[in-house]
């Protein structure tokens, strides 16, 4: 994380204070969209422009505080609040059902957990993530513009073209009886989800016992270089099929898993990269015997 030396340094307790209001004003913002436009749009149109509404003031806030890190835990938060949001709209005409307490509870340990892994990371509002801070700096006159649209419209846009897989599975009046296509996304969502907790835990022991210019090359991190991502990749790729298990002309939802694929292939993990070649003279040989995300088998020598 870089430290911007134009912004005041406020104490981690304070920060979070600052955080949880605004998320709690970002959420009566978005709990107002949705009263005032109740059954004037379809459901799905309706949580998404009040997704819009939020990110809007999380924009803001970040904006006065210099501090897009602000918005970090809007990815692990929201889908608790528009799986809930379903949910509950759903329930008084097809009535409360199995299957809502599992996707709630999978969903809810999933953010809980991710929120808490940045939570124990952020060091306060003094603290803004390297990469906002690289776009701060080398695009000052351009900055609110990546920030809004690159940085916060567009994370939201794709964890709510994620969300849409789970809309079948809620809204199914026929989901009763879980199928197989069902129990296969709740086992792939909990591997998943013990993969990436895994990877950020033994991420964490190695950044705080660390040498200067040591590489962490064990454990998950010897078979793919980015096994959290893995994992979360692999969480949102489980929630896919509970949109099969309900019906599978909701195929299209697949966009969700898709477009969340390709944000840490294309851009996420090529920019993390990046960095850490410039930083580890040694991270291109690890690059070359380990594999981005998926793990494979090592050719036996001939």
């Amino acid at each position: 994380m870089n430290m911007s030396n134009s912004q005041p340094k406020f104490s981690r307790f304070f920060s979070f204070i600052i955080c949880i209001v605004s998320y709690i004003l970002a959420l009566g913002a978005a709990a107002g969209v949705l009263f005032g436009i109740n059954g004037l749009v379809h459901p799905l149109l309706a949580t998404l422009i009040a997704d819009v509404a939020a990110t809007l003031v999380i924009y803001l806030i970040s904006t006065l505080f210099k501090n897009t890190s602000l918005y970090d835990p809007y990815w692990s938060v929201i889908p608790i609040i528009i799986i809930f949001y379903w949910i509950i709209s759903i329930a008084p005409v097809i009535g409360f059902k199995s299957s809502h307490i599992w996707i709630m509870v999978i969903v809810g340990v999933w953010g809980v957990r991710l929120t808490y892994n940045w939570a124990r990371g952020w060091k306060g509002l003094h603290h803004e993530d390297w990469r906002y801070a690289d776009f701060r700096k080398n695009y000052p006159k351009l900055f609110w513009f990546i920030n809004l649209t690159g940085l916060q419209l567009m994370p939201t846009l794709v964890v709510y073209a994620g969300c849409l897989s789970l809309y079948p599975a809620i809204i199914s009046p026929t989901l009763e009886t879980m199928n197989i296509f069902f129990w296969l996304g709740l086992m792939i969502c909990i591997g998943a989800i013990i993969l990436e907790a895994v990877a950020d835990e033994q991420l964490k022991i190695f950044n705080d016992k660390k040498r200067e210019g040591e590489l962490l090359i064990r454990g998950l991190w010897a078979t793919s270089r980015h096994p959290n991502y893995l994992g979360e990749v692999g969480f949102w790729w489980g929630l896919y099929f509970f949109s099969l298990a309900a019906d599978f002309s909701y195929w299209w939802t697949i966009v969700g898993p898709l477009v969340i694929t390709l944000l840490f292939v294309v851009i996420s993990i090529p920019m993390i990269e990046k960095k850490l070649l410039k930083k580890y003279p040694t991270y291109k040989i690890y690059k070359k015997k380990v594999p981005m995300l998926i793990p494979w088998f090592k050719r036996r020598k001939t």
